[in-house]
């Protein structure tokens, strides 16, 4: 009898044990490995920047459509909570380049492909940061971390906004831009793209009120200030509001014998604007104009005539004007970028020249120019950026050939070839 009750005794001491062993199986099946969760965690967070091939920080991807309540771009749409999107390309395949922005004088970002890369080391190494199908219109940053970009076709009536808050390590859906216009935002919500506003990042937008019949794109700086551009009976018309767009003024009018085919404004300052005005075409040359204010429109300095045998006067100047200023080798205009209300930067472009681009700044408000002795080759689309008068960044590009960034640490005198990109996909 004792036998038999040890016996029972070690029976169930052993069906005891192995319930509990597999009672702890489950449960190490079914909850997380703490490690792996850890892993995770600093496999997003991972900054470094100096590899284009990195693991560890996967570009994002074209966000896929979720339903929306927002416009759609082809396809493409906003979710009314955005997420983040990645992808486990890491090569960067920028061959066609459509944009640049800089953080500062070593950061910066570059689109093309579809692609979004950026660079902290002055644009000699770049790292894929997002990557889809439609292309890249604009990319905007308030400082190295703060990032926005377009997306969509060039006929698309509204274009998709993403943005990144780690500097492009993840993006997500921001909302849309209603419009094809020069998007900059002024703090983490409030942004204008010609006569558009939004005060929620993107969600939705408000048209603005124009005068009306106005040449190019409407600016408006900030919420009060605007500027537009019209002719009126042979005269140019340079209006501003200081309300929102509620009620414009006329600031300046001045004689024109060509109306300008295409007007860009840019303002860094409440009351700064430069306003390109860019006349006819012909033997390879095209006409234009430079005005700046720094005084909300009470003054305007040209600050650039450039007069052409082929194409005739600049906008508000005849053929008797001299061109201003003196040495410009350019036959037309280039890319027009803005630092602030004293400096400025003017591509020019030749294109019966061997290397039709060069490159000119001004760092009193447009009264002198310095015209760097430095020529580029590309017959395409120009890129400025500058985070100051000193540090600047100029990519050219060319149908057939690759792009090309140069920078300067110098204001222009002295210049580096930083970068070569892919050379471009041909469009069949």
């Amino acid at each position: 009898m004792k036998k038999i009750s040890t016996l029972v005794l070690l029976v169930t001491l052993s069906l005891t044990l192995l319930m509990a062993g597999c009672s702890k199986a489950d449960n190490s099946t079914n909850t997380p490995s703490s490690d792996n969760s850890t892993n995770q965690t600093s496999n997003s967070n991972n900054t470094d920047t100096g590899s284009t091939n990195t693991s560890t920080n996967a570009p994002s991807t074209e966000p896929e459509n979720t339903p929306t309540q927002q416009p759609s771009n082809n396809g493409g749409s906003t979710s009314e909570n955005p997420t983040p999107i990645s992808t486990n390309e890491k090569t960067v395949q920028i061959g066609n380049v459509t944009a640049l922005r800089l953080a500062d004088s070593k950061a910066g970002w570059v689109a093309g492909n579809g692609q979004i890369a950026r660079t902290d080391d002055g644009g000699a190494h770049w790292r894929l940061q997002y990557s889809g199908s439609k292309p890249i219109n604009q990319i905007f940053a308030l400082s190295s971390n703060k990032v926005w970009a377009t997306i969509g076709d060039s006929n698309a009536k509204s274009l998709i906004l993403i943005q990144s808050t780690n500097g492009g390590k993840s993006w997500t859906k921001a909302g849309t831009v209603p419009n094809h216009g020069f998007l900059h935002f002024t703090n983490d919500k409030t942004a204008f793209s010609g006569n558009a506003m939004t005060k929620d990042g993107g969600k939705t937008w408000t048209e603005l009120q124009t005068p009306g019949k106005e040449i190019g794109e409407v600016y408006f700086h900030d919420v009060n200030n605007g500027w537009a551009v019209q002719v009126v009976n042979g005269r140019l018309l340079f209006m501003h509001t200081g309300n929102g767009g509620k009620t414009w003024n006329t600031v300046m009018t001045r004689k024109t014998e060509e109306a300008p085919n295409n007007v860009i404004i840019r303002s860094t300052a409440a009351n700064d604007a430069w306003i390109e005005l860019i006349g006819g075409s012909g033997m390879s040359q095209t006409s234009y104009s430079l005005f700046h204010t720094a005084d909300g429109g009470k003054t305007w300095l040209p600050a650039i005539v450039r007069n052409g045998a082929g194409s005739g006067p600049a906008p508000g100047f005849t053929m008797d004007d001299a061109s201003v200023p003196k040495g410009m080798t350019s036959s037309a205009p280039g890319t027009l970028y803005v630092v602030n209300p004293q400096t400025a930067i003017m591509g020019g472009q030749c294109s019966a020249c061997d290397k039709p681009n060069t490159i000119m700044k001004t760092t009193d408000g447009g009264k002198h120019w310095t015209i760097s002795k430095s020529e580029f080759t590309g017959y395409g689309t120009q890129f400025i950026g500058a985070s100051d008068a000193s540090h600047i960044w100029f990519i050219t590009t060319d149908a057939s050939n690759a792009a090309v960034l140069n920078t300067s640490s110098d204001g222009g005198k002295t210049w580096h070839k930083a970068f070569t990109f892919k050379k471009p996909q041909v469009q069949k």
